[in-house]
């Protein structure tokens, strides 16, 4: 999972999907550019939303999630994801 809405998420998605050991990539929220790489699907929850995002990591079994902006960082994002021992 990409978590982030601009540019440099759209950058990480397209270079993600390039990879032949992805299957799926979902970016949160994600954009228009974002919307349209292979295998992306975005996914509507804030990048600020960091018990949204790591409800949604579990429940769909996300191997690895990215952080493209600062915000969610700042807010314990990887705290909460390693406490869950999931991958970030």
């Amino acid at each position: 999972m990409v978590v982030g809405a601009g540019g440099r998420e759209h950058a990480l998605c397209w270079k993600l999907a390039q990879s032949s050991l992805v299957a799926k990539i979902y970016c949160a929220p994600g954009n228009g550019g974002t919307a349209t790489e292979e295998k992306t699907t975005n996914v509507d929850i804030a990048a600020d939303d960091v018990a949204g995002l790591l409800a949604f990591a579990k429940e769909n079994d996300v191997y690895l999630t990215v952080v493209g902006p600062e915000a969610p960082l700042a807010q314990g994002i990887v705290d909460a994801f390693e406490a869950e021992k999931l991958k970030i």
